[in-house]
């Protein structure tokens, strides 16, 4: 009777008894997981030694920048950037324009523009491309503008459209006295030309009519001087 009474006991015991071998793990237990899942994440924790290295890395390269900037400044400082209103050359048109009347057959027209106008290149052109051998003179505006001229005794149709621009000719000007031909693009750019005594004068560029007036005149001016300067003494009408 007792043994018989101790398997009744094992079988009168409720599988999910707790610490029961088919219960499984305990309530506590399996609420644990739940818990895991919802746990906030764990953030990484830089060492001490680490972040010192880290800061003076950065420091570093701070120091190095500052130095690099205070070795360079000197050298700024010492080479100033231009002025706003640029570098202009001191060109002696007169002087260049003497020399290439040997080559060019008549006197290259300087004319005497003062301190109102400044030239940045004088130079004779042989026509090796175009065929036409030229004199030519680049002009800085007194209003930071600017006007070449052309000066050439092979002057041609094609020749003038080229150095207008195919503008048309939209009427005249009148500068020292002559009546200028006016071509206008309509784009800024403008032309006024004037033949005199055998060769043709193109002044071309974006500068103010006013202004090209003021040059016109002064090449007029410079015309005369030249072509008095070349009468031979026996083409002079004997008394």
């Amino acid at each position: 009777m007792g043994d018989y009474r101790g398997v009744n006991e094992l079988q009168d015991t409720p599988p999910d008894a707790a610490g029961s071998p088919a219960g499984g793990a305990s309530p506590a237990a399996a609420g644990a997981v739940p818990e895991a899942a919802g746990a906030q994440p764990v953030k990484p924790v830089i060492r001490a030694a680490a972040a010192k290295r880290a800061n003076a890395s950065v420091i570093g390269m701070i120091i190095a920048l500052v130095l690099s900037i205070g070795a360079f400044l000197p050298v700024v400082l010492m080479n100033p950037s231009p002025k706003s209103d640029g570098y202009r050359p001191d060109i002696n048109v007169g002087a260049i324009a003497k020399n290439a009347a040997g080559v060019a057959g008549f006197t290259p027209v300087a004319p005497d523009t003062g301190d109102t106008f400044r030239s940045n290149y004088a130079r004779w052109e042989s026509g090796s491309g175009s065929g036409v051998a030229t004199w030519e003179v680049g002009y800085l505006t007194p209003k930071d503008s600017f006007i070449g001229l052309v000066q050439t005794r092979q002057s041609n149709p094609t020749w003038l459209l080229q150095q207008t621009k195919s503008a048309p000719v939209t009427g005249t000007r009148t500068a020292g006295g002559r009546d200028w031909q006016l071509r206008d693009t309509g784009k800024g750019e403008k032309s006024m030309v004037l033949d005199y005594r055998g060769t043709t004068v193109v002044l071309t560029g974006p500068a103010q009519l006013e202004e090209f007036s003021v040059l016109a005149a002064a090449v007029v001016k410079a015309l005369e001087v030249n072509s008095a300067a070349t009468v031979s003494p026996s083409a002079t009408p004997s008394p």
